[in-house]
């Protein structure tokens, strides 16, 4: 899951960013308004923080023009405003919650934990062949077997299932999955892909996780 801190406070969002990455969040980080706009609109993160007070475009700016394109996105602002006509406003503004500074952290992973989470008609369980991923429990299962994993090698392996039938991009999956964002060896992918296969035991008639040679992998059904 990939996450948009718009807030110009260094304090703040380099405490969220480490805090969020612990929990295997991917977050990028906009510290004045019109980058934050920028980025929200590129349509890649699945929950926005929104700080309202910022530099060039205001927090409420940014969630009023980001809700014209993205109607589900859940966004959450972070804010010392604390008037409940402050409160009111801010969710007209098209915000799905409101939490005031200072605050919590374990609070906010709650709150960000109850927006992510499926809605109704949505899935949290993933299938590959005889493979099971279930977001919610965070367990993945091979047949009747459980499959221990690491919090990477579970991310790795979720995003390449909700990706089902695609080629993900080396680059994609470093930004999606390790949150990094200039050139780097992507080797480590390879390591990890690796580990996976081994984990869950792929024989050569389960190859549901292939190479595109120059290009990445795609999780594939036989």
């Amino acid at each position: 899951m990939r996450i948009l801190i718009v807030e110009d406070e260094p304090g703040i969002f380099n405490f969220l960013k480490q805090g969020l990455e612990e929990e295997s969040y991917a977050v990028d980080i906009a510290d004045e308004g019109n980058k934050g706009l920028q980025l929200a609109l590129s349509g890649e993160y699945d929950l926005l923080l929104l700080d309202w007070m910022l530099p060039g475009v205001s927090g409420i700016e940014i969630c009023r023009l980001f809700r014209k394109e993205y109607k589900e996105t859940p966004v959450i602002f972070l804010t010392a405003k604390d008037t409940v006509d402050e409160t009111i406003f801010g969710l007209q503004s098209g915000a799905n919650d409101y939490i005031k500074k200072p605050f919590h952290f374990e609070e906010l992973l709650e709150r960000i934990k109850v927006q992510l989470r499926p809605k109704s008609g949505e899935h949290s369980i993933f299938k590959l062949g005889n493979i099971t991923l279930n977001t919610a429990t965070h367990q993945v299962f091979k047949s009747e077997e459980e499959i221990s994993l690491t919090q990477k090698e579970f991310a790795l392996l979720e995003y390449l299932m909700r990706n089902k039938g695609i080629v993900c991009r080396r680059t994609r999956i470093i930004e999606s999955v390790w949150d990094i964002h200039f050139e780097y060896n992507t080797g480590v992918i390879d390591v990890y892909i690796n580990a996976l296969r081994k984990k869950l035991k792929l024989s050569e008639d389960e190859n549901y996780i292939q190479t595109v040679r120059g290009v990445g992998y795609v999780a594939k059904e036989i």
